[in-house]
């Protein structure tokens, strides 16, 4: 990531991830450009016609003018106050096909890595066996039938990989259309 761009714990590399694009756009909230411009998810019940820079999303300032979350709380279940604040509120949220959510390792939020399909997910195999014993549980009993969902992932479906900020270990959920 860029080294003038504001650091984001949770979602380290927005720009990687396609959350931040280099843009001429004024932010909405601060009402100045400054070269880059949040390309995802925000929650409000206000009307919001632009987007916002990284900066007023770091400060918090965008959730707070816009009574909004750029993340819901989903999956941040177990997590300090601060840590639900920060990640809903001053943390950039990321595309998905369904509503995105946040991992929880260690009693904290895991950091967002990006959208991935498998090969990039064998990578991390401690992501793959967890997102196998997951899907187990939520009705995947046909091992065939999941084994072919998961080396299928990056075509019709991906997988959002996370990573544990405290022990370092790889987390996984499918997204599909």
């Amino acid at each position: 990531m860029s080294a003038d761009l504001p650091f984001f714990r949770y979602h380290p590399d927005p720009l990687a991830s396609g959350s931040i694009r280099e843009s001429a756009e004024t932010c909405v909230c601060c009402e100045l450009s400054r070269g880059w411009v949040y390309t995802a998810t925000f929650y409000t019940a206000r009307d919001v016609s632009g987007g916002f820079c990284p900066w007023c999303i770091a400060d918090g300032s965008a959730a707070e003018r816009f009574v909004g979350d750029f993340t819901d709380s989903y999956g941040l279940d177990g997590v300090s106050g601060d840590v639900l604040h920060e990640v809903t509120r001053r943390t950039p949220g990321f595309h998905a096909w369904q509503d995105p959510r946040w991992l929880v390792h260690c009693q904290d939020a895991a950091a967002f890595v990006g959208e991935v399909g498998y090969a990039e997910l064998a990578a991390h195999p401690e992501a793959l066996d967890q997102l196998r014993t997951d899907m187990r549980l939520d009705g995947w009993h046909d091992e065939s039938r999941l084994e072919h969902f998961l080396t299928s992932l990056g075509e019709e479906a991906t997988a959002m990989l996370f990573r544990c900020n405290n022990c370092g270990v790889h987390l996984a959920y499918p997204d599909a259309s």
